[in-house]
């Protein structure tokens, strides 16, 4: 299990091919986890050789330590240490959710990290959440959750079809959820739920492809519309039928998308 150690904790990541190197940002309550089939899919195909993949875990989520913080902020400050860490000196970053709001967050600080970024469902705009995402946002609700986690583990279970549809999704969501503190819990979405960086994003001058679905219970698809709005050279696309957790709901299209984008066609 590699992993890099810090002043302020623990970081595991998982790595696969031996070319470019391209890191994949994991969203709330997940881990790296939810990025392994798009790991196996590059190691397995001829982009292998084309691009090294990473996949790390912030911290208070998956195999990573809890010592340090878990503001947004904090996982700009992450990223930034872990390409120092790895000597990457820049490389596309592909955010999924909350990890991509911090991949355009890195992108807007530390501009010659970001070679191109891909946001996959992530809000630019806090208020973009779903309510109940924004209610867990609160200290009260956070710790009425956590002290009946079994009671919460098996609500998402039931509504799992409605969040994604692959059928490992219960299991997988469990699972990180089991490696989640109340601080990282609470602390990263309270974070994630101010942000708010659409006066920012005339800033971004690299590529950018936003992948949303139309069904996301999340975070609002309308946020493909305003990233299309606030970088007028993204490239914006629209998943029918698919829901949050897209490189899972479709991820035959997801996977040829990322190739076109990183390919430059």
């Amino acid at each position: 299990m590699p992993v890099i150690t810090t002043d302020e904790g623990t970081v595991h990541y998982e790595v696969i091919g031996r070319g470019r190197p391209v890191i994949l940002l994991h969203g709330w309550l997940g881990s790296w986890g939810l990025w392994q089939d798009t790991m196996t899919w590059f190691g397995e195909t001829r982009f292998s050789q084309a691009y090294r993949t990473y996949a790390l875990d912030f911290w208070g989520f998956g195999e990573s330590g809890t010592r340090g913080g878990y503001q947004i902020q904090d996982y700009v400050r992450l990223v930034d240490t872990f390409m120092n860490r790895l000597g990457i000196l820049a490389a596309p970053l592909v955010g999924h959710s909350m990890g991509g709001t911090i991949g355009l967050s890195v992108a807007l600080e530390h501009p010659y990290r970001v070679t191109k970024l891909v946001l996959v469902g992530s809000p630019l705009v806090g208020s973009s959440l779903s309510l109940p995402l924004q209610a867990a946002s609160r200290r009260p609700v956070a710790r009425l959750l956590f002290s009946r986690l079994n009671l919460f583990r098996r609500g998402l279970h039931t509504l799992s079809p409605w969040l994604c549809k692959d059928p490992r999704f219960p299991e997988m969501i469990d699972h990180d959820l089991s490696q989640t503190s109340l601080e990282s819990f609470l602390n990263s979405i309270a974070s994630l739920r101010k942000v708010n960086l659409l006066s920012q994003l005339d800033q971004i001058q690299i590529p950018v492809l936003g992948i949303y679905g139309d069904r996301d219970p999340i975070v609002h698809p309308h946020q493909a519309r305003l990233l299309h709005q606030w970088i007028c050279h993204a490239r914006v696309e629209t998943y029918s039928g698919a829901g949050h957790f897209i490189m899972l709901d479709a991820p035959q299209s997801f996977r040829h998308s990322l190739e076109q984008f990183l390919n430059g066609e």
